[in-house]
């Protein structure tokens, strides 16, 4: 499997247009009728880019983070954040969370609920 080098154009576009649509989302998330009191809302803006407003990512390569188990969402952030984990984008997000951070995060998205319906 071939790695992207962080100096290679579109790694380097992917994060700035990742940023940039992170610091638009406050917005869009309320017009979207989330509703997300408190510091993890504020923090979640930064995964929405990827992850969806709400949790549930339209990106082919990245996870739903509604509805996942708190402890999984907990010990995930931390494995990113201290390198046991990798990914490029990831680990940049993760590194500078706190503790409390991480665990308010982990409690935002393992409180959606997520409904299953199968396909008709």
């Amino acid at each position: 499997m071939k790695r992207l080098s962080w100096s290679r154009g579109p790694l380097r576009a992917g994060l700035f247009a990742f940023l940039v649509l992170g610091a638009a989302l406050p917005a869009r998330a309320q017009q979207a009728g989330a509703s997300a009191p408190g510091k993890a809302s504020e923090k979640a803006r930064m995964c929405a880019p990827c992850h969806g407003v709400n949790g549930l990512s339209e990106q082919p390569d990245a996870p739903h983070l509604a509805g996942q188990p708190e402890f999984y969402l907990r010990d995930q952030l931390r494995a990113y954040r201290s390198g046991k984990r990798s990914h490029e984008v990831m680990g940049v997000i993760a590194k500078p969370l706190t503790d409390a951070e991480i665990a308010e995060l982990a409690a935002y998205y393992s409180a959606i609920a997520i409904e299953l319906k199968k396909k008709p």
